[in-house]
């Protein structure tokens, strides 16, 4: 199935049969991905006294109880409510979920005993290009970003001034490959949040910032459409399911 998208006063073609999916599933299971000092997700059957909700223990239907957050336990979207004192919902900040993407691959530049993608990284990968939404895998990239337990990593971050470049060059959305823009540890500064919503002195609303992705080796760096699906949770984050499709 082929459909045809007018980006920017071209026409461009996608194959909708070819999806190219940036999520990482939810699982009960240590090999779900963590961060943030959180424990694994629980999915459980609902159990009434002696009844137990699972086909295999007699039951007629399958009936799960789930149990994670957002934030720590996978692919998530996420608006400016995630930082605000007012309370604001992803699910009215996305409102159409078709944007023109570039995917970019970087190496964060050790710092001391940090990790920072720089300013400098984004504009030279970037060049002149102004999508609306952009993905940033970290390299080394491997499968086993999956599954990795990030508590008390240090994981790489988005410098402050690299934030501030995406709002500058017009980019709405937002994905990287790790648990957070930010610093684990950051005395709760936030600097790359902020600076990506231009909070608090004239907030983004409508602008997202979607973490935890993973970006296949095979998906190559260039320019994409992305479909940025989402739950309809009445929160500051949901999980999210992004998908990329090739132009023709």
């Amino acid at each position: 199935m082929r459909a045809t998208f007018n980006i920017d006063g071209i026409l461009k073609t996608v194959d909708l049969s070819k999806p190219l999916d940036l999520s990482i599933p939810l699982r009960a299971s240590e090999k779900n991905p963590e961060a943030w000092y959180l424990k694994p997700p629980k999915i459980e059957p609902v159990k009434m006294d002696d009844w137990v909700a699972k086909v295999s223990e007699g039951a007629s239907v399958n009936f799960n109880n789930i149990a994670f957050n957002p934030h720590a336990h996978g692919t998530h979207t996420e608006c400016v409510g995630h930082i605000s004192e007012e309370f604001y919902s992803v699910n009215e900040a996305l409102k159409t979920f078709f944007f023109s993407a570039e995917v970019i691959s970087l190496v964060p530049e050790k710092i001391g005993e940090d990790q920072i993608i720089p300013a400098c990284e984004i504009k030279s990968a970037l060049e002149n290009r102004n999508p609306e939404a952009i993905v940033i895998r970290t390299l080394p990239n491997t499968s086993e970003k999956k599954e990795r337990h990030y508590s008390n990593t240090n994981w790489p971050y988005l410098h402050e001034e690299a934030a501030l470049l995406l709002r500058e060059k017009g980019v709405k959305h937002l994905l990287i490959d790790l648990p957070s823009v930010d610093k684990e540890k950051d005395e709760g500064k936030l600097l790359a949040h902020k600076a990506f919503w231009n909070y608090p002195e004239k907030p983004r609303y409508q602008a997202t910032i979607t973490e935890f992705i993973y970006v296949p080796n095979q998906v190559k760096d260039g320019s994409y459409l992305l479909n940025l699906q989402i739950a309809s949770f009445h929160n500051d984050a949901t999980p999210s399911k992004p998908v990329l499709y090739k132009f023709i």
